[in-house]
């Protein structure tokens, strides 16, 4: 199937999106295409910034401060498990944060902590999916696939104090 991306510059850095020929979303990543090929499997990709418009006017939207919660239709690849966890993430409100216990608690499963964190490092489609916004139980700030100062520039671009 035929997916297409674009790439292009925000405040903290370059941002690509990919989408399936429906358009949905289906890969995200700070950088560019190398970093987006890391997201998703991509048989046949073709840059077409005029098909990603609206995810660019999104994301240009959030940066700016005009968007707290992203609409685009997204598609991402997964395990029933790990698709539970990133529909649990997108109810993570902007300017808000969780712990991995909480979300396990959230999903019913309160000792799945660990597994909660392995589907929140697995999230193909970040930002949109804001997996930024899960924290250590005791406020740190822990693992992000695109480094913690990243992760704090955009909790701190929602408002969120953090912890080391």
């Amino acid at each position: 199937m035929r997916q297409y991306y674009d790439t292009f510059s925000t405040p903290v850095g370059d941002f690509s999106v990919a989408v399936d020929a429906n358009g949905s979303v289906i890969a995200a990543a700070f950088g560019g295409l190398v970093e987006l090929r890391e997201r998703f499997a991509a048989d046949d990709v073709l840059h077409d910034p005029a098909r990603l418009a609206a995810a660019r006017g999104e994301i240009t939207d959030y940066f700016s401060g005009k968007r707290t919660a992203f609409t685009l239709p997204l598609a991402p690849s997964g395990t029933p498990f790990q698709q539970s966890v990133w529909t649990a993430l997108r109810r993570i409100p902007f300017g808000t944060t969780r712990s991995y216990g909480e979300l396990a608690a959230d999903l019913g499963n309160p000792g799945a902590a660990r597994a909660i964190g392995r589907a929140n490092a697995t999230n193909p489609i970040c930002l949109l999916i804001p997996c930024h916004r899960v924290i250590g139980g005791d406020g740190s700030l822990t693992g992000y696939a695109f480094g913690e100062a990243l992760k704090s520039q955009l909790l701190a671009h929602e408002g969120v104090a953090t912890v080391g």
